[in-house]
């Protein structure tokens, strides 16, 4: 029986497929649900472009709630529990689905908050592999670009760059060589959907910058 969820969503890749799986399924997305990290070593929010959010939202015509923690270890899972409650409130969702692929500190944190509201936690992509979660963005027409690096292997080169059959190919050489997880699900990178089938209409970057220590990409979005 369809289900009424809040996604977790943090605009990269694996949220935001995760989201549309749930459609796919027949599920109605009432909500979109995102926090704001001041702690950019986060163990649980993705940082680097989490306040362009509200475009994606846009584009989707779904409502965003939109929160904040001071982003310490296990207190900010406070913050979150609060946010979703507030969520369950306004919407009356009936679950939440998360992008989680293989973070077992991710997914039993979401799935007790979710316990203790009487919510149902839905993690489609739940071990897939990564290789095969890279191709079904690519197969399903997702347009993802790069927006955060953070392990040995990659350079600034890899911002701004889209997830493709060459990105794929580049992957598959560092995961031999470094043994990273090659949808970046340690960490690895961060990424961006500028577009989807849940879109409306599609984003795109109108100005951007390498920030950080050239580990970031600072960028202005608008829609297409």
């Amino acid at each position: 029986m369809a289900k009424k969820f809040g996604i977790l969503f943090s605009g990269g890749k694996d949220s935001t497929y995760a989201a549309w799986l749930a459609k796919e399924n027949g599920d109605e997305i009432a909500c979109l649900i995102s926090v704001f990290s001041e702690n950019k070593e986060s163990y649980m929010f993705h940082i680097p472009s989490i306040m362009k959010v509200e475009k994606q939202a846009e584009v989707m015509d779904i409502p965003l709630i939109m929160g904040s923690t001071e982003g310490e270890k296990e207190k900010e899972l406070g913050d979150l529990k609060e946010i979703i409650s507030k969520a369950k409130g306004e919407f009356g969702i009936e679950g939440i689905v998360t992008g989680a692929v293989a973070s077992v500190y991710q997914a039993s944190r979401i799935q007790k908050i979710c316990d203790e509201l009487g919510l149902e936690c839905f993690n489609p992509l739940w071990e897939k592999n990564q290789f095969e979660l890279l191709q079904e963005l690519i197969d399903n027409d997702f347009e993802v670009i790069i927006v955060g690096i953070a392990a040995e292997g990659f350079d600034e080169s890899w911002l701004g760059r889209e997830i493709n059959e060459n990105f794929i190919e580049d992957i598959r050489r560092i995961e031999e060589k470094n043994k990273i997880n090659p949808a970046g699900e340690g960490g690895e990178f961060e990424s961006f959907v500028l577009n989807c089938p849940l879109f409306k209409r599609g984003l795109k970057v109108i100005d951007k910058e390498v920030s950080g220590e050239g580990n970031a990409l600072r960028m202005e979005i608008d829609v297409e």
